[in-house]
């Protein structure tokens, strides 16, 4: 142990907001965690655009006009859209109004990859007129991967750290897991962290080219099946989560209500394939999240897996889980049976959706699991909604070049 240990900070979250394809606010995804509700759906407009597949989460984009001032909205990516919505709600429900953020020092550190509609748009625009003076203003601010952290700063007024995290699918975990080392550090007090991800066919074509996605369009509720043996591929999906992080000081002096605590962040590369995700890089990151956090496995009462429906994927996490979890066989269900793939989202997500779940004492079900194959029939898959205590979970994110992060949370205990 470090000899500056002593000095570390505890980390809280105090807020949470959401803006899902299963509900736009923390109430409705409540909701539909405990009933097993589907947000995917076919998109007729994919198909007439040549995509091999249609299937996507879906939800509507938010209306900002009379909220936000146009100078405002202007420069903003749809999932800055998303990514304000759920702020908005995560500060209401941590009790941080514009005049504290006037006052302190509160930084933002979000999981966001691609921005590809204005990039595209743009483009086009150049490309028709041949005249750059053409292209709006506020493009610029929407194409870059840094459009939610960069907007969000400034609608906020914040003045604490302020950058984007882009490691593809595993994100919006990444932002949460260096928000809480920089809060434990003891360099700042709150950071808004979270992920966004833009939900159009523009960012998903050259996915969709992989043969990434599942092809049961005729049944698209049924789509996204993680662990189940014939999942035949992922369900594109996005929107946006946030989370208050907090000194545990900082909470107390304010007097806020604490949601939970973060204790564990693990992190590894794999060092292979690009897309392939392998079984060591996975349980390395579960490993030191665990070791971070001071817990057993058996502390762990659910992990929220990452099984995005792959067959590659969800056997290999599923080996991993196994690997570090395989004497004390915990509860594990995949969020994104429901949600599809949030991608640069999920991480961030699945954080607030297994927080509603502790609050709530529930385990959400891995909807259409119907049969294991070899390998996941070793894990104990939730394929109902079941009613559970849970004092400390585990949430996987992995994404494309290797990356992965693990993070342990648990029940808030003086």
């Amino acid at each position: 142990m470090s000899p500056f240990h002593h000095f570390m900070k505890r980390v809280v979250i105090t807020g949470m907001g959401i803006y899902s394809v299963i509900g736009k606010n923390l109430g409705e995804v409540k909701e539909s965690l405990s009933m097993g509700r589907s947000g995917v759906v076919l998109d007729p407009v994919r198909k007439e655009m040549g995509f091999r597949s249609a299937l996507t989460g879906m939800v509507e984009r938010p209306q900002l006009k009379g909220i936000l001032d146009r100078r405002m909205r202007v420069g903003m990516a749809v999932q800055g859209e998303y990514a304000y919505i759920a702020t908005l709600e995560a500060l209401k429900g941590a009790g941080i109004d514009q005049d504290f953020l006037d006052r302190n020092e509160v930084g933002i550190l979000y999981g966001n990859d691609s921005s590809a509609v204005p990039v595209v748009e743009s483009v086009d625009i150049l490309r028709e007129k041949k005249d750059t003076m053409m292209i709006g203003s506020g493009y610029i601010f929407q194409s870059m991967n840094s459009t939610v952290s960069m907007n969000l700063s400034v609608i906020f007024r914040l003045r604490g750290i302020n950058f984007t995290v882009a490691g593809a699918c595993a994100s919006g975990s990444h932002a949460i897991g260096l928000g809480y080392l920089l809060i434990k550090q003891g360099l700042q007090d709150i950071i808004i962290c979270g992920g966004a991800q833009e939900i159009n066919p523009e960012s998903t074509a050259s996915f969709d080219a992989l043969n990434a996605f599942s092809t049961r369009e005729s049944d698209p509720t049924r789509a996204s099946r993680p662990f189940d043996r014939d999942r035949d591929g992922l369900v594109p999906s996005g929107g946006a989560a946030s989370v208050i992080l907090e000194s545990y000081e900082s909470a107390m002096t304010r007097g806020a209500n604490i949601l939970g605590e973060v204790v564990g962040y693990g992190f590894s590369s794999n060092g292979e394939h690009i897309s392939l995700p392998n079984v060591e890089g996975p349980r390395k990151a579960m490993q030191m999240a665990l070791k971070d956090s001071g817990m057993d496995p058996g502390d762990m009462d659910y992990i929220n897996a990452h099984a995005t429906s792959t067959l590659a994927g969800d056997s290999n996490e599923a080996q991993a889980i196994d690997d570090v979890f395989g004497k004390t066989k915990p509860p594990v269900s995949s969020t994104k049976s429901m949600t599809g793939h949030e991608m640069w989202m999920g991480g961030a997500s699945e954080v607030v959706y297994s927080m509603l779940m502790m609050q709530h004492s529930f385990i959400a079900p891995n909807i259409n699991f119907e049969q294991p194959d070899e390998v996941t029939s070793r894990l104990n898959i939730i394929p109902a909604t079941t009613p559970a205590e849970i004092h400390a979970f585990l949430s996987n994110s992995f994404g494309f070049g290797g990356t992965n992060s693990a993070l342990v949370i648990r029940r808030f205990s003086r």
